[in-house]
């Protein structure tokens, strides 16, 4: 029995079983031009929702009035489904572009009706066959010794036709399998093979967020994910980590790469060298939120570590090209005014001074700094007065 439960402010209902495989508020589409009256004669197709992310497009030839939804019985190949209007309109056309459906070759077939009382009950006793019908058709895979897995069962609303969803590796010789299973549950067999993440979003879960999966719920589209995404966003390449539930990188490693790629698209190439005259400097991590890029003296260890900022690395990298080279990497030294008005050569305490051990003419002992008078030839004024007195 499915058991509801009401919120504290009395109008809302969440159901029991909302967060499992049969959940009807998989990928929602958000209709928003259902209020406007030309809407609804802009098109006469519509798109129809049937068991998780499993969606068809077909005409609405009787010219009903549909609205999202709505239960319908549509044709099918052979008998009638049940499906549940999803969008209608103008939109249809735009979603099937999305997805890049060719209409000169997908069949689009017809709406007969809305779903009566009697294709409801009809429907609901050959969905209940599905978890059992799932659990022989795997016992049924493995005594043929088949490399594969049964990942889900849908039937068809009537009945007459069901669609094993399964998981392989390998292409599957399962013409044997077709046989058996005609003969065991006594209807038209359909075999699809789907992949990972497809299995995942039609399983359901919670992932290690708290939430319900993304695949399962408002995630129309599978893309690919690379491990760019995590090196990008300075994630550690953990691969219990990064995996989802369908042990492939987690789908959310995407949404936040096109953040990071404008954050990032002024710093420049990680491969190129900072050469200043203190030494070369090589890339060691970077902060794209924080905007700062972080060098070391050694290539690939944290040696003499040292921050900046692109701007800082990109005015270096300038100044490289042109032959020329900061003094030290960071600090007032590093920009284009400074290295201009840098000498050339620096003695910074004069120990190159070719005269620096040799005595001063004022006194042959060299006393002049010990009685703390100036060096050179003057003498302290007790000496002058003394000479005076002599002469």
């Amino acid at each position: 029995m499915e058991q509801k439960f009401t919120l504290n402010n009395g109008n809302q209902e969440i159901e029991a079983g909302a967060c499992n495989r049969n959940s009807r508020h998989m990928l929602p589409v958000t209709d928003w031009l259902y209020d406007l009256p030309e809407n609804v004669n802009e098109s006469d197709l519509v798109e129809i929702q049937f068991k998780n992310t499993r969606k068809g497009y077909f005409h609405n030839s009787a010219h009903l009035p549909l609205k999202k939804g709505d239960k319908v019985a549509v044709e099918a190949n052979p008998g009638h489904d049940i499906g549940e209007v999803t969008l209608t309109g103008k939109l249809v056309t735009l979603q099937m572009q999305k997805n890049h459906i060719d209409l000169t070759r997908y069949e689009i077939r017809n709406i007969y009706r809305l779903a009566t009382e009697q294709d409801l009950q009809k429907c609901k006793e050959a969905k209940a066959k599905e978890q059992q019908t799932m659990i022989r058709a795997r016992q049924l895979a493995k005594d043929l010794q088949l490399q594969m897995k049964i990942g889900d069962v849908e039937y068809q609303g009537d009945g007459t036709k069901a669609i094993f969803y399964y998981i392989a590796d390998e292409r599957v010789d399962f013409r044997q399998l077709i046989k058996v299973y005609a003969e065991t549950f006594r209807v038209r067999i359909e075999m699809k093979q789907i992949g990972a993440r497809q299995e995942a979003g039609r399983i359901g879960g919670t992932g290690p967020c708290g939430r319900e999966l993304c695949c399962s719920t408002w995630l129309t589209q599978f893309r690919s994910v690379s491990t760019a995404a995590p090196r990008l966003q300075n994630i550690s390449l953990n691969p219990q980590k990064l995996a989802g539930q369908c042990a492939k990188l987690k789908c959310c490693l995407n949404f936040e790469v096109p953040v990071y790629e404008d954050a990032t698209r002024d710093f420049p190439d990680r491969r190129i060298e900072l050469l200043t005259q203190d030494g070369t400097w090589y890339f060691f991590s970077a902060d794209p939120l924080k905007r700062e890029l972080t060098y070391s003296s050694a290539p690939g260890k944290p040696a003499n570590l040292h921050t900046i900022t692109p701007e800082q690395a990109n005015e270096i990298i300038e100044l490289n090209s042109k032959g020329k080279k900061p003094y030290t990497l960071g600090g007032k030294e590093t920009t284009a005014e400074a290295v201009e008005a840098m000498p050339d050569y620096r003695n910074v305490v004069g120990q190159d001074d070719l005269t620096r051990f040799d005595r001063k003419q004022g006194d042959p002992r060299g006393r002049d700094n010990r009685r703390g008078t100036d060096p050179g030839n003057k003498r302290s004024p007790k000496n002058n007065n003394h000479r005076r007195d002599d002469e």
